[in-house]
């Protein structure tokens, strides 16, 4: 059994970091599990030009390392493992680590959302390269080119009407010969002349991971099989995200996409149990709003440890 912790910490990324940050500046000795994407989605970004304080833009991994370099320099202890069970029924909340415990009068979730991917190994190879997973983030990067969204719901065509501000061309790929997004957000991309569909086609392969750079896509015809080769400058993967609160499930609040849902500011419906970032957040997903609400949590913690006497 490890020593019992006033604060810890469950994930990294924007949100996990900052509320490290304030937790460690406010004396409390956090613990933080990085988890099994140490860094979150930031670590799979190459430029993050929209973060502020950074004129030049600043590579997504090099501005998590900074945020963890922060966090130990006020005190904050990092552990690279994957908190795998939770018992928010007892208090100190308990917490497992493969065989360890740990104990903690407060914890912060900061796990995040992983963005579903079509499950292609050069998708993998290209992610950050040409395919991406955010469009706010990245969609300038490809000014006056020719790029691919795949998807058919809201945040394909949210996606695709974004990037018309910048590319010259979207194609968006579906599955279906109908989209499932909402009628406004159709009529929308509908009717953008810079947006163009292929129906009941899927992705088959990204090219081309030798050459470090997205330049085609293999599609093929879910009706007639036919293959085809399109060219494009990048993919854009819009088909969803999973927030990663499969451990919370049972005892913490999710609503129905499985996001925790907040009870009292950052607090979920467990008393001493608190939740930031992107976790909570599937509107905004931005790694400012993350980190904004990493603040938040932390300095609820601190409130909430101060009111109980610790």
């Amino acid at each position: 059994m490890s020593d019992a912790h006033k604060v810890i910490i469950i994930g990294t990324g924007p949100a996990g970091y900052t509320a490290a940050v304030y937790a460690a500046r406010a004396n409390l000795k956090p613990l933080i599990f990085a988890g099994a994407e140490p860094g979150g989605q930031l670590t799979l970004t190459t430029h993050v030009e929209n973060y502020p304080g950074f004129p030049e833009g600043i590579l997504g991994p090099e501005l998590m390392e900074a945020m963890r370099k922060q966090a130990e320099r006020f005190g904050a202890k990092l552990i690279y493992d994957a908190v795998t069970k939770v018992n928010f029924m007892v208090h100190p909340f308990e917490m497992l680590v493969g065989k360890d415990k740990y104990t903690s009068d407060t914890v912060i979730i900061s796990t995040g959302a992983s963005a579903q991917l079509i499950g292609l190994e050069s998708e993998r190879q290209l992610l950050g390269h040409g395919v991406c997973t955010c469009a706010t983030c990245d969609g300038a990067f490809f000014r006056n080119q020719d790029v691919m969204v795949v998807g058919g719901g809201d945040t394909a065509m949210e996606d695709s009407t974004f990037i018309t501000k910048y590319a010259r061309s979207v194609t968006v790929v579906h599955r279906r010969d109908r989209l499932r997004a909402s009628k406004v957000m159709q009529e929308r991309a509908l009717k953008n002349p810079k947006i163009q569909f292929i129906w009941n086609s899927v992705v088959e392969d990204i090219h081309d991971p030798e050459k470090g750079t997205v330049t085609g896509v293999t599609l093929r015809d879910v009706n007639t099989g036919r293959r085809q080769e399109v060219s494009t400058s990048g993919v854009f993967v819009a088909i969803g995200h999973k927030p990663n609160t499969e451990i919370f499930k049972g005892q913490l609040d999710l609503d129905e996409q499985g996001y925790i849902r907040h009870h009292k500011r950052t607090m979920t419906n467990i008393d001493g149990v608190f939740a930031a970032g992107d976790v909570v957040d599937h509107d905004y997903r931005q790694a400012i709003t993350a980190a904004g609400m990493g603040c938040q949590a932390a300095m609820d913690v601190e409130k909430y440890l101060e009111a109980k006497g610790h």
